[in-house]
Parts: C-alpha cells; sequence; structure tokens
C-alpha cells in the first residue's frame, strides 16, 4: 500500500516497525516519518544501547518524546511521539531478561497504554527440544497469553514484531509453511489464542477480510523480493478494550515501498490511526 496524508488533528497515527538497527538507518526513519506523518512510532530491533540511540533524528522529525530499552549489539525497543508519553513498567515476557518490550501511557498519563513488543524469531527448527529459541519464542508468547487474558477489556494498543503470520493468507503459501518457524500450528494457535482470551482485535483483519493476503516481511535471501513476494505479516497493531472502537480500520496500511528504500529493513511499517 502506498502512504496516505495524514491532516486531521484530532487523530493520532501509530506505526510499528522493525527497524533492524536504528543507527544505521536513522535516515530511513526520518523518510518515514515524512512520508507517514507518523504521530507514535514503535522500533524494534533497535540494536543499540539507550545512549547510542540517534535522539536527535528523530527529534529533528518532529517525534520529541522517545522511551528507550536499549540492549548492547542486538534487539532493543523504542517509542517516539510528537505528544507526550509517561514510561510504564513492562510486561515480563522475556524469560532471558532481553530487551524486548517498552510500555508506556499516550499523553499526560491517563491515555491508553501501549506495548511495543519484539517477540523472538524462534531460530529455525520449529522443535522444542533440539531448538532452545523456539522453546523461549513458545514461552514468551505463553507470558504473553498469561498477562493479556489477564487485562481483557483494558484499553490497550499492542504493536510490534510478534514474528508470528497467524492466519493462512498472513503467509505467501500456507501449505508451503505449516512446518516453518513464524506460521507453525502451535505458533499460529497460541497468538489466536492471546487475541480470543485477551479480548484483542486485529486490526489489519478489521480492515480487510480474510482472504486478502497482506505482508509485511520479505527475507533478504530473495533475489528479487518483488517478483518472488514471498512475504510473511510478522507486524502486528492489536486493540484492546475502548481503543478498538477508537482505531481506524480503513487508516491501516503496510508502507511496502520502504522495502525497495536504500538499505531498507526486512520488515516494512504498518500504521493505523486512532480517535483519543
Amino acid at each position: 500500500m502506498s502512504p496516505t496524508s495524514h491532516t486531521d488533528p484530532s487523530r493520532l497515527r501509530i506505526a510499528t516497525w522493525n527497524i533492524n538497527s536504528v543507527r544505521l538507518r536513522a535516515g530511513l526513519v526520518e523518510t518515514m516519518i515524512a512520508a507517514s506523518g507518523v504521530d507514535v512510532l514503535c522500533l524494534q530491533e533497535i540494536k543499540c544501547r539507550d545512549g547510542e540511540f540517534p535522539f536527535a533524528a528523530l527529534q529533528a522529525a518532529g517525534l520529541n518524546h522517545i522511551h528507550v530499552r536499549g540492549q548492547k549489539g542486538w534487539h532493543g525497543v523504542a517509542i517516539a511521539s510528537r505528544v507526550p508519553l509517561v514510561a510504564v513498567d513492562g510486561p515480563d515476557f522475556c524469560r532471558a531478561g532481553e530487551a524486548r518490550v517498552a510500555a508506556v501511557r499516550i499523553g499526560d498519563g491517563a491515555g491508553p497504554e501501549l506495548h511495543c513488543l519484539y517477540v523472538p524469531a524462534g531460530g529455525d527448527e520449529p522443535d522444542t527440544e533440539i531448538n532452545p529459541k523456539f522453546a523461549h519464542k513458545l514461552d514468551f508468547l505463553d507470558r504473553m497469553r498469561t498477562h493479556y487474558r489477564a487485562r481483557a477489556g483494558d484499553s490497550l494498543i499492542v504493536t510490534g514484531d510478534i514474528n508470528v503470520a497467524p492466519e493462512e493468507h498472513d503467509v505467501w503459501s500456507h501449505k508451503a509453511l505449516l512446518k516453518v518457524v513464524s506460521h507453525t500450528p502451535v505458533e499460529t494457535d497460541m497468538v489466536r489464542a492471546i487475541l480470543a482470551e485477551g479480548a484483542l482485535s486485529d486490526v489489519a483483519r478489521m480492515a480487510h477480510g480474510p482472504q486478502i493476503k497482506l505482508s509485511s516481511w520479505w527475507s533478504y535471501r530473495s533475489p528479487d523480493w518483488q517478483k518472488n513476494d514471498r512475504g510473511r505479516r510478522l507486524d502486528h497493531i492489536w486493540t484492546g478494550g475502548a481503543m478498538t472502537s477508537a482505531v481506524q480500520p480503513e487508516s491501516f496500511s503496510i508502507l511496502r515501498d520502504a522495502r525497495s528504500w536504500d538499505r531498507p529493513s526486512d520488515h516494512v511499517p504498518v500504521w493505523a490511526d486512532f480517535v483519543l
């Protein structure tokens, strides 16, 4: 999808993007902000410590309020915003203690809670006995299930690289990927349970019926990602409580063009508008 203009001051545009090194791609973040008119940007896989984050670049682009949970070399998440943010304790989803969760309240502290998540990719082998990375991923998802079930009905916006394509048309080939990490039944069933038990709505599927193919990630290994178009929808925006009526599903966008930018991330930005 192409970017759309954002000129309504009553709306707040919230985006999520696995940037795969924010220092390397700070210029692309500035380009994305200008292209989208985003108000709140949730970033994953920033790959830097808190003090190494490119605050000046994002502030120059208008996102003056920034909450960072960084980590040396790997992982890391951040939330940058035009409007004030109040940091809150994020849920304890990561048993390894990695920087994979950032949480804030939008506004002066009385606004909705926003979560920025980076779920572990899970390695290559979907077997917990031989692949500890996959076991870690399932544990992370199980902790999400417990947390959001306990908070069903709360005003929540959950964003991030969930690293699961839960529906048949969230992948280029359902049959071919059933044994591939990110689309195995144990993962997709877990995400469906998180949504159902947590009373969370998947904004992408509020906007588009289940038969519409959607992707937000294309592998670097593909020699021509556009021609092959073997994508997966790994990047999500979910809503809970009053936020499900506050979101504007028709605004949901995937900035597919970003995958062709110079030295791109393998993920592209996803956003939706909210009337708060």
